[in-house]
């Protein structure tokens, strides 16, 4: 199954989803809509509308309260983006210069206020707009918690596989939870569908993670981020944290991420201890683990083609390289 089959198959939901994206981006400012086109022409997967739309189909026939949804999950999802780019100081993102390098900051910023107030905006005037606003606020406090605490913990050096899990799931499975949630809201899903859209998304989003803190240590830089970069912001993802398990130089280790700002030298005798360890084939063991659960969720769904797309879209998860 490919990207282009999902996309055939969901077929003027999508259309109309993309064209909601853009029409509601327009601005009469010519530099916003100059900057809102070249993010959009770098746009990625777009996986979250395609996992919204999909959970759609899966329970029942999508909505214009589904079409709205997923495109305001793709414009939260790529505000947020813009946000962190700033408070990482991210010079790439997709192989390309982040919006605050090209433009600064502050600008950065302004643009991203701007693609999130158009989420709310779409929100608004549906019909399960009470409930799905309140997702949008859970989300956004997810995120921002998270942020918050993996810079606690960058500093403490003293991550857990449990405080990693945390923050993972409010960075990025609290995203792809709204998706879900918000798509089964927009088809009146049943208790049962809902608490499985919701365990679907948050597997999900969990699996998604940490396979992209896998490829910061096996990957390539077409991740879109150059290789390494979590580590030089110290942060501890699961590699590290399987590779810490049972160690008698785990102090020495912890030690050596907090001094990272000064020693950047000290990245390179990290990943070695990760290689020796095999720190990487403990998170691949976790990550197989999450995607069995988001699989096994979606038994609340009659069986068809939107259910074994969503399966698929889990499964791409343990063998994706970028």
């Amino acid at each position: 199954m490919s990207r282009q089959d999902i996309i055939s198959f969901l077929g003027s939901d999508w259309d109309r989803t993309q064209v909601l994206i853009r029409s509601r981006l327009h601005s009469d400012v010519t530099l916003l809509e100059q900057t809102n086109d070249g993010l959009l022409a770098n746009a990625g997967k777009m996986l979250r509308p395609m996992v919204s739309l999909l959970i759609a189909r899966a329970i029942g026939t999508p909505t214009e309260d589904s079409i709205c949804y997923a495109a305001a999950t793709e414009l939260l999802h790529n505000a947020t983006l813009i946000h962190d780019d700033v408070a990482d100081g991210s010079q790439e993102r997709r192989g390309q210069p982040t919006l605050s390098a090209l433009l600064g900051a502050g600008t950065a910023v302004l643009v991203g206020d701007y693609w999130l107030a158009r989420a709310v905006d779409l929100v608004v005037d549906t019909g399960h707009r009470d409930a799905v606003i309140r997702k949008f606020a859970r989300t956004l406090t997810d995120l921002a918690e998270g942020e918050m605490l993996q810079l606690e913990k960058a500093a403490s050096g003293d991550t857990t596989e449990a405080d990693y899990l945390r923050i993972i799931h409010c960075k990025t499975a609290s995203l792809f939870c709204a998706a879900t949630e918000t798509a089964a809201v927009s088809v009146d899903a049943d208790p049962e569908q809902m608490a499985a859209a919701l365990a679907y998304g948050s597997s999900l989003g969990i699996a998604f993670q940490i396979k992209d803190d896998i490829l910061d240590y096996a990957g390539t830089d077409s991740l879109g981020k150059p290789v390494g970069q979590d580590l030089l912001e110290q942060k501890i993802t699961l590699p590290l944290l399987g590779a810490l398990q049972g160690s008698p130089d785990e102090a020495e280790i912890r030690a050596l991420v907090r001094d990272i700002p000064s020693h950047p030298e000290y990245c390179e005798r990290i990943r070695r201890f990760i290689a020796e360890r095999d720190g990487v084939g403990f998170a691949a063991r976790r990550l197989s683990e999450w995607v069995e659960r988001a699989t096994l969720v979606l038994e609340a769904f009659p069986d068809g083609p939107a259910k074994d797309y969503l399966a698929a879209i889990a499964r791409y998860n343990e063998w994706r390289e970028v």
